[in-house]
């Protein structure tokens, strides 16, 4: 017997959030994350010491982690000094054990035993990529935390260098998951880094994994301003090549006006779920009245909770066949 695999795409909040939900449930977690990232105390350690951006690597690897609580506020505790780089402990860890292993994705993993990580993390590529989006006016922006400054409509993203090589072990993962999960997540910054691979994007369409999309509740100034969860979804197959999602978690309650109006001075709104378009594709949607969490400040989140119990029992229904060990 084994256990069920899940793999997870991303970066960014949203896939800590996520691995932190589903580390409660008997899987087998492998993140793939991105390390596009240029902006703060990852893209100056990336640029001064040439190594993948660690940040988004950092968060996953704390919402994994099995250790005392002060050893994990250990490693993501950021300096509040300019002088000390304004970077978060666990940064500079990965970058010290980038310079001893002379590795980063060897450095990952002997971070992941040192802190007891629940589960498989890999950056998606062993280099530094640097994204870049072309507007749909034609203007061509470089650099990941540039793309959503220019507040206009995105037509596609790409990669330079132009020939990327994934980490073997990210492909790997993507063949033998029972479930391919991505999102929730900035769609252009922190998803489509990993899946304009080439070896990865393949690996999405040819896997027999279950493919799973999950929808920001929120729209995302400078990146997807006015798309529902449909446009959400058409660009992720746009950028792979090939329609493979079948399955998305989306928000289908209607929410208080105050929140309405808390976002609409930061020029975002909700995510559309535009059923009929999404179904015509063949796509199932998920949800669930609880799916979403509000705070005093009428800001809003997925229920990480609500949310990997509805992962765990799609996996669950999905790939009965498997004898899986609880």
């Amino acid at each position: 017997m084994r256990r069920l695999r899940i793999c997870l795409i991303g970066g960014g909040t949203g896939l800590s959030v996520l691995a932190r939900g589903l580390k409660a449930y008997p899987v087998d977690i492998t993140a793939i994350v991105t390390v596009a990232d240029d902006g703060g105390s990852t893209g100056k350690i990336r640029n001064e010491m040439n190594i993948p951006a660690p940040g988004d690597i950092r968060n996953v690897l704390a919402a994994l982690s099995d250790v005392e609580p002060l050893l994990e506020k250990l490693f993501q505790y950021r300096f509040d000094s300019d002088n000390l780089g304004r970077h978060p402990v666990g940064n500079l860890m990965l970058a010290a054990m980038t310079d001893i292993t002379d590795d980063f994705g060897h450095a990952v993993r002997e971070l992941s035993k040192i802190l007891n990580v629940k589960g498989t993390v890999i950056p998606s590529t062993n280099t530094s990529p640097i994204l870049n989006a072309v507007m749909e006016d034609g203007e061509i922006v470089v650099g990941e935390s540039l793309i959503p400054t220019k507040n206009k409509r995105i037509d596609h993203v790409f990669l330079t260098p132009a020939k990327i090589q994934p980490m073997a072990e990210a492909v790997e993962a993507l063949y033998d998951a029972d479930l391919i999960v991505m999102g929730p997540g900035s769609l252009y910054t922190s998803i489509m880094p990993n899946i304009l691979l080439h070896e990865i994007a393949e690996a999405l369409i040819k896997s027999t994994a279950k493919k799973l999309y999950v929808s920001n509740i929120m729209t995302q100034p400078g990146e997807t301003t006015d798309y529902t969860v449909s446009d959400h979804i058409n660009a992720i197959h746009k950028h792979v090549g090939a329609s493979f999602i079948q399955f998305v978690i989306a928000n289908q309650k209607t929410l208080n006006e105050k929140i309405s109006s808390n976002y609409e001075r930061r020029n975002s709104a909700f995510v559309h779920c535009d059923t009929e378009k999404i179904e015509a594709q063949g796509i199932e949607i998920l949800t669930d009245d609880h799916l979403v969490l509000v705070n005093e400040d009428y800001a809003v989140r997925h229920d990480n909770c609500v949310l990997a119990e509805m992962i765990y029992e799609l996996v669950l229904s999905e790939v009965s066949t498997i004898q899986v060990d609880e």
